[in-house]
């Protein structure tokens, strides 16, 4: 934890120097002692530490300084740090000035110059401050700072990714704290770009991409090898689990995803159902076991870092990154996965990320404490999230385009959900508009079987309703079924017919793609169950199909 910082100002160098060495012969060990010889440096330094979050326990400063008094100085320091104590130096003309300040700014102490000896006039005075500092003062948040509104996209991109990175941040809303709102204007200086992101060695970052986001934290590290045995594309849980046995068996393997570990499975709240985890667990906690377990067996996890392109030269694969570099590898398994649907409904896109969310949306449930939402969808991971989001608001609406949730959820859901009071489902609904400019207000949602329409209040909705494959990077690469899912093992032989330029004098392995040595896991492969237990399955599958593929090549 980082010193709290004692800061003297005087225009005056002997007597600054003085102040500065009685302080720092007492309290040196514990604090870090600042000097400014004027109040317009010692603001600079104020607000630097602000943006450092390093706390201020005490400012000792003289009255009597040309361009800004001492008392000028305080009134400007002490908007940024109001729990500071506050003690001024003065000349025995000047006790009138420090008596008024008392009132006009909360002073603490005046202390006449001189002080000596500094064991009877100075240092019992500060004891006692410091002590009542410590007491009263919350411990200062050392870590990293996103301040933003709750209704900006971009601002709830970076909290999203940092909560699923399970990286701990402090949200400073700038709509409900002023503090907050001084911090960013000061930081930006009249520009308007949210959110901003205050790392703890004092470096801002306005709007800042994910990937450069990453890097400053230490998340994204540079490839160690330009050639691998397995590349994986996706770190779900069909690319970890390939990760995970890839690595344990010998083969030099890479992970590469383009945004966090975890995948769709990674949103969700809590998954009741996997196998040996008998309270359940959530996605993003399976993810980050799933991650270290790749890397304590010699895995490398590359996120976020996307796949632009994949190309074949002979029996190698060339994987070609979004920073423009390339790796060989010998087998390459894809496990994209799937990405949320959208409603496709007018409002959609405009509120999106703010206030209209898909998932969970582990970052932004708290905020809507006390709240009316809104979850659509009716299968597993709708019922989770209405479960998680019931802990924070009023009411939650679950809305069910079906006639009930027996027939796309499980039992032990439902149940719960029966049992949670402020959790209501309506069957036969569809929503077909959103209303609000820059936050949800209420919706248009209609009955299946009558028709009818109504709008009801909501401020904010969570989607659950399916997903798209990830395919796009592979649509020309690989041959996929009619929804765009990955075709594999006997599904690409059709009466005896190999796919279209198989040249091998063998069938697709299971779990192998129409490209010999590209193989297919998890939810991007066509007609599977999904299920993070199947997904786990069939990475693990995987891995020995790519042991009989390198045999063969």
């Amino acid at each position: 934890m980082a010193k709290p910082v004692i800061m003297t100002v005087d225009d005056e160098p002997q007597v600054l120097n003085a102040v500065a060495r009685d302080l720092q012969s007492r309290y040196g060990e514990d604090y870090r002692i600042v000097r400014a010889a004027s109040g317009k440096e010692a603001l600079g330094a104020v607000e630097e530490f602000e943006r450092r979050n390093t706390p201020i326990a005490l400012f000792v400063v003289d009255q009597r300084m040309p361009g800004m008094s001492g008392t000028e100085f305080l009134t400007e320091a002490v908007a940024h740090y109001p729990d500071a104590k506050r003690v001024l130096l003065t000349a025995y003309a000047d006790t009138d000035a420090a008596i008024t300040s008392i009132n006009a700014l909360d002073l603490d102490y005046y202390l006449l110059k001189p002080w000596d000896p500094p064991e009877e006039r100075f240092y019992p005075v500060l004891n006692d401050l410091l002590d009542d500092w410590h007491a009263n003062t919350p411990p200062i948040y050392e870590g990293i700072r996103v301040a933003g509104t709750l209704w900006s996209p971009t601002t709830h991109a970076v909290k999203d990714f940092l909560a699923r990175s399970q990286i701990p941040y402090q949200w400073l809303d700038i709509e409900r704290n002023e503090g907050a709102k001084a911090l960013v204007e000061a930081a930006l200086q009249g520009s308007t770009r949210l959110p901003v992101v205050f790392l703890p060695d004092g470096t801002v970052l306005a709007c800042p991409d994910l990937h450069e986001l990453a890097q400053r934290i230490g998340l994204r590290t540079p490839p160690q090898s330009p050639f691998y045995d397995l590349i994986v594309i996706g770190a779900g849980p069909a690319g970890l689990a390939a990760a995970v046995y890839g690595a344990s068996e010998g083969l030099r393997t890479a992970v590469i995803e383009r945004e966090v570990p975890g995948g769709q499975a990674g949103t969700s709240s809590r998954i009741e159902n996997y196998l040996g985890f008998p309270h359940g667990i959530s996605g993003a906690d399976l993810a980050r076991r799933a991650v270290t377990q790749a890397k304590r067996l010699g895995a490398e996890i590359l996120n976020p870092q996307a796949v632009t392109g994949i190309r074949l030269e002979e029996s190698y694969k060339i994987v070609t990154l979004d920073d423009g570099s390339e790796l060989r590898s010998r087998a390459v398994v894809l496990a994209t996965g799937v990405e949320a649907r959208t409603l496709g409904i007018p409002g959609e896109e405009r509120l999106s990320g703010a206030s209209v969310y898909y998932g969970a949306a582990a970052s932004e449930a708290v905020s809507y404490t006390g709240c009316r939402v809104v979850v659509v969808g009716g299968a597993n991971s709708a019922g989770q999230g209405a479960m998680f989001l019931s802990r924070y608001a009023a009411e939650v609406t679950v809305l069910v385009r079906g006639d009930s949730l027996a027939r796309s959820m499980s039992k032990y859901l439902i149940d719960q959900i029966e049992a949670t009071h402020n959790i209501t489902v309506r069957p036969h609904a569809q929503v077909t508009s959103l209303e609000g400019q820059t936050r949800l207000t209420s919706m248009t949602v209609r009955d299946t079987v009558t028709g009818e329409e109504e709008s009801i209040p909501a401020d904010a909705m969570f989607v659950f309703i399916g997903a798209v494959p990830g395919t796009d990077l592979v649509r020309d690469l690989v041959e996929l079924d009619d929804h765009g899912f990955v075709l594999t093992g006997q599904d690409l032989v059709h009466d005896g017919r190999r796919p279209r330029g198989w040249k091998l004098k063998r069938d697709p392995f299971i779990l192998e793609t129409s490209v010999p040595g590209i193989f297919a896991a998890g939810d991007v492969r066509a007609d599977v169950m999904r299920r993070v237990a199947s997904a786990v399955g069939q990475g693990a599958v995987a891995l020995s199909v790519v042991h009989k593929y390198l045999e063969t090549v």
